[in-house]
């Protein structure tokens, strides 16, 4: 019986792994949970998972929540409380599932804890990857992916020796605008962009995957996890979202999972590695597939993915830099006050005004991120 700590767990990864959480009651018990601001969906998961205490983002939220369910459930509230739940040493795993730079913090406390960390959140590895890694290795704790992306590389790596790779493969659906010419793409409307055509995701991502930066941060996140220099990490577009990532070795063998698009193939991976638990939610038929087709992608009309490229080369806070500005200008676009076009603009320029350092913790990690707003926000403004 695995004990977890889902953080974000009324998203779209947390609902799932609750899900499986359900079709596995022998296997998994539910320790806390925590939202942003949706208290009515996190009401409905205490009284169904009984957990020990939540935590509610939201302050004034939290208070509301507290009045239902206390004594019941205890309710933490703010950074202070995501922070107060992860240093408790009473679960196993953490699904991290929260949303942006929010992810870190507590990811680093369930590091020293020696948990399993089952990484949803990419942002941590984006803004701090080679601290991560250096902590996970201190303290002994795994770090198992759970971007399908990622999970595949992962699958395909297990019982290889790291020496063969020759690349990676990171595959892409090219989200909704894969047929729109970059001329296009200055028109289009917050409600086209999140309509992705394969997969159910939080706002955030849906539009990280419609400018592509959510592959230049998966590219970001892939050279923390894999050790591998950028040039060995290579992107394809593959619209189908079947073949999830591949690996290329030396003698030139290909390694591929696949399956069809649904996260909760790679949450449950990550959560009983390196066991496999009989699964039949998924089902993949490949008599019903007419085919499956790969291309370069756009770098001149996903210039997100380009960015993200040349952050890597930049090294030290740039990354984090390259984070902080995407989250603010896409809740910009999401509220209507910029054009989807602008958003890479607004990425670009942060990257161009605001100095990164070269070595890296975690304070300057958080005030690159907290510097990058705060030019970002006065710019828009």
């Amino acid at each position: 019986m695995k004990k977890l700590l889902i953080l974000g767990s009324t998203g779209s990864i947390g609902t799932s792994t609750l899900d499986l959480a359900r079709c596995f009651k022998d296997q998994f018990e539910i320790v806390g949970l925590s939202t942003n601001t949706s208290i009515d969906e996190l009401e409905k998961q205490i009284a169904e998972f009984n957990p020990r205490a939540v935590v509610v983002k939201d302050k004034e939220k939290a208070k509301q929540l507290r009045e239902r369910v206390a004594p019941k459930c205890e309710v933490l509230s703010g950074d202070e409380g995501l922070l107060e739940i992860t240093k408790r040493d009473n679960y196993d795993v953490l699904v991290t599932a929260l949303v942006g730079f929010a992810g870190l913090a507590p990811t680093i406390e369930a590091i020293k804890l020696k948990k399993r960390i089952a990484l949803a959140n990419k942002e941590t590895l984006v803004v701090a990857g080679e601290l991560i890694i250096n902590l996970c290795k201190t303290y002994g704790s795994e770090l198992i992916p759970v971007d399908s992306e990622h999970s595949a590389i992962f699958q395909c790596l297990v019982g290889e020796d790291s020496k063969h790779i020759n690349k990676i493969i990171l595959t892409a659906s090219g989200g909704p605008f894969l047929s729109k010419t970059k001329e296009e793409l200055a028109n289009v409307t917050i409600e086209e962009a999140l309509n992705h055509p394969n997969w159910k995701m939080g706002n955030k991502i849906t539009i990280d995957s419609a400018t592509m930066m959510n592959k230049g941060l998966e590219v970001i996140e892939a050279y923390w996890l894999f050790n591998l220099p950028k040039e060995k990490i290579e992107v394809v577009i593959h619209p189908q979202s079947i073949i999830h990532s591949m690996v290329e070795f030396a003698d030139g063998s290909l390694k591929a999972q696949l399956s069809s698009p649904n996260m909760k193939l790679p949450i449950l991976y990550a959560m009983t590695y390196p066991e496999r638990l009989t699964y039949n939610g998924v089902q993949t038929d490949f008599k019903k597939m007419s085919s499956l087709t790969f291309f370069e992608p756009d770098f001149d009309k996903f210039v997100c993915l380009k960015i993200a490229y040349d952050s890597i080369t930049e090294g030290g806070t740039a990354p984090a830099i390259l984070n902080a500005a995407n989250e603010v200008a896409v809740d910009r676009f999401l509220s209507g006050k910029i054009k989807f076009t602008q958003i890479p603009d607004l990425i670009q320029s942060a990257l161009d005004k605001i100095p990164a350092y070269k070595e890296i913790d975690l304070t300057k990690v958080v005030e690159a991120d907290l510097r990058t707003r705060e030019f970002l926000n006065k710019k828009i403004n």
